[in-house]
């Protein structure tokens, strides 16, 4: 933890007491991956999972304690796809080099690569972030992109 600055405490602590819904101190693990996305960090389930998040809500409590040494890891882990990342991967769908993909083939990636989504949430994601498709089923994916990570 002796790698976090005064400020990444301040901040940890303010977005851990956000979470800490009846002000005991204590967060529900179930949260953690929203605590760490607050604070900039992008995590995978995966990572959460292998951090002390949990699945359910109730099974476990974190405290700030406990939290402060796990955003130190977060903050250090590498796993983290960013925009200049996902931006790339899309590309590889992008055969006009134009910008555009088919909104088609943006559905089934979000389907079948990386961490699997269940047809519900991809049908939410793309409601929330993807613009309409054109006359030929293309989309501009970098907008989509960013309506995601917001």
């Amino acid at each position: 933890m002796s790698d976090l600055s005064k400020n990444d405490i301040e901040r940890a602590s303010f977005a851990f007491s956000i979470y800490d819904f009846d002000g005991g101190g204590k967060v529900d693990a179930f949260n953690l991956g929203d605590i760490l996305r607050a604070l900039n960090s992008n995590p995978t389930l995966a990572t959460i999972e292998k951090l002390g998040g949990t699945k359910k809500k109730g099974e476990k409590q974190l405290t700030i304690e406990e939290f402060l040494p796990i955003y130190s890891q977060a903050k250090k882990d590498k796993d983290q796809g960013v925009y200049e990342d996902f931006i790339e991967c899309l590309k590889l769908y992008d055969k006009n080099e134009n910008g555009l993909m088919l909104g088609a083939e943006l559905t089934h990636t979000l389907l079948a690569l990386g961490e699997k989504l269940e047809d519900n949430e991809v049908a939410e994601v793309v409601k929330d972030c993807m613009d309409a498709e054109d006359d030929d089923g293309m989309i501009p994916y970098a907008p989509f992109l960013k309506k995601v990570l917001a």
